[in-house]
């Protein structure tokens, strides 16, 4: 039996636990360009953050200690990766924005030029372009 799909996702977003959401969610704003429009909760507990049509959710972890980077389980693991247009002018906005800068730009064998960039919790966030 085929099913016929009648809704489609239209787009998605990664939520990742922090240990100081409005330090976080500045951090975002103030290193890499994301904007934010409110806090929910109170005190402030969550917040989504947009760039570009895109999206991260941030929640306040209850205890500090589930804030766990995906590096630290897994090594050289992402907690996001973002394709993107120009990679080597984000890396150079990144910089000029004073963001904490993880790696690269650098080719790398699966046919992307990328570099990466640490939040105020660890979490590394990846940000790469196709080529050829």
């Amino acid at each position: 039996m085929k099913i016929e799909p009648k809704a489609q996702l239209t787009a998605s977003s990664p939520v990742l636990l922090v240990k100081d959401v409005v330090a976080a969610a500045n951090h975002y704003r103030d290193a890499m360009g994301f904007q934010y429009e409110r806090f929910w909760g109170e005190p402030p507990n969550f917040v989504i953050l947009q760039r570009d049509g895109l999206h991260v959710m941030l929640r306040q972890a209850d205890d500090p200690k589930h804030v766990v980077p995906h590096w630290t389980v897994a090594d050289k693991l992402w907690n996001i990766y973002f394709w993107v247009s120009d990679v080597d002018a984000l890396h150079a906005e990144f910089v000029a924005r004073g963001a904490t800068i993880d790696y690269g730009p650098c080719q790398q064998p699966y046919g992307c030029r990328e570099f990466g960039t640490q939040d105020l919790d660890g979490h590394d966030i990846g940000f790469g372009q196709l080529v050829d």
